[in-house]
């Protein structure tokens, strides 16, 4: 029996750190006195109903203290329920638009295609474009990912090319408010809605490597011509879904990484989990051992070849259309023109 006691104390434990973590994330701007206060109760609630298990203590009102506890940890997972995500809020600059798809067979046309000019993380121009593609161009597909904290987490991309040199990148991101910053822990409380970011790969990678500083690598996806397109028009139909319903950005099963997986289960069902779709900074090497990069180079060896940064800088002394040729110089499987 007192055991038990012992297991539903840890437990009301874990619950009130998951329910303050909600309730912090979830405040405006502002933390507003109504929201200091629910916390607080919330808090201690929670901390004396888990001490009465814990250490045992004969509590006079136990019951009436675990009951108000349960009913609170109900009404906050009903308000959790109710949490809606939305496309009306007052987005930050860079993520203002969703990508808007119109698929004529064999022709496609992107509304509101990023290509802003960042000459640092906060001095840029916008720019939205919209561009149009032939699939019957699409010719080649990449792996991009950029180290933004340490070597095991990276923010994954695949930019593909088309024969007349044009090249699109795909990004996933968190939809974040003019007055906010990511964070990765708000992303498991549904702090960000999510978006799926189409852009000129000046904007998308140049910005991680030059005006960021991040570490950039680039893979050469080998995939079948038939395969490309699939994985093309997934992201479009991702794309199209997020903009007529939008949906919360999850650090664990709904980011930038995880999109990759599903699209590409679409291709290979059979494909594998692994905790390298967790540890993002390691899902080229995972990508690497189900054969989805070139062969005949070690993992290493693209590793080392796909370094894209100091390319990434040179190109700044280079027509800016040239840049998408310099960074694949010497990387596997790499062809690109340039960009008419």
């Amino acid at each position: 029996m007192q055991w038990k006691q012992t297991v539903t104390g840890l437990l009301i434990l874990v619950a009130t750190a998951w329910g303050c973590l909600a309730l912090w994330f979830q405040q405006p701007q502002q933390f507003s006195a109504l929201g200091v206060v629910v916390l607080a109760v919330w808090s201690l609630l929670g901390a004396i109903s888990a001490f009465t298990l814990l250490w045992r203590y004969q509590a006079r009102y136990r019951r009436s203290l675990l009951g108000a506890y349960m009913l609170s940890a109900a009404l906050l997972l009903l308000w959790w329920h109710n949490i809606a995500p939305s496309h009306n809020r007052d987005w930050a600059d860079d993520v203002a638009y969703l990508l808007q798809p119109e698929i004529q067979g064999d022709q496609v046309t992107l509304h509101n295609v990023r290509n802003f000019e960042w000459r640092t993380e906060t001095d840029y121009t916008p720019n939205w474009e919209t561009r149009s593609y032939d699939l019957n161009q699409l010719v080649s597909a990449d792996l991009v990912l950029s180290y933004w904290m340490g070597p095991h987490i990276a923010h994954t991309l695949v930019s593909f090319g088309f024969a007349d040199g044009q090249q699109l990148v795909f990004s996933l991101e968190i939809r974040k408010e003019r007055h906010e910053s990511f964070s990765a822990i708000g992303g498991f409380f549904r702090q960000f809605e999510q978006v799926l970011i189409a852009a000129d790969e000046r904007d998308l990678i140049r910005t991680r490597s030059n005006a960021r500083g991040e570490d950039v690598y680039l893979y050469s996806l080998a995939i079948p011509p038939e395969q490309l397109r699939t994985l093309f028009l997934g992201y479009l139909q991702t794309a199209e879904a997020l903009r007529t319903t939008p949906d919360f950005y999850n650090t664990l099963t709904s980011n930038c990484t995880t999109i990759v997986f599903d699209l590409a289960r679409h291709i290979a069902p059979g494909i594998p989990l692994d905790y390298r779709l967790v540890l993002s900074g390691h899902f080229a090497e995972y990508a690497y051992d189900l054969g989805a990069l070139v062969p005949q180079y070690s993992y290493t060896q693209l590793q080392e070849l796909g370094y894209i940064n100091a390319r990434a800088k040179d190109s700044d002394t280079h027509d800016k259309h040239d840049f998408s040729r310099i960074i694949r110089m010497g990387v596997p499987g790499a062809s690109v023109k340039n960009t008419p």
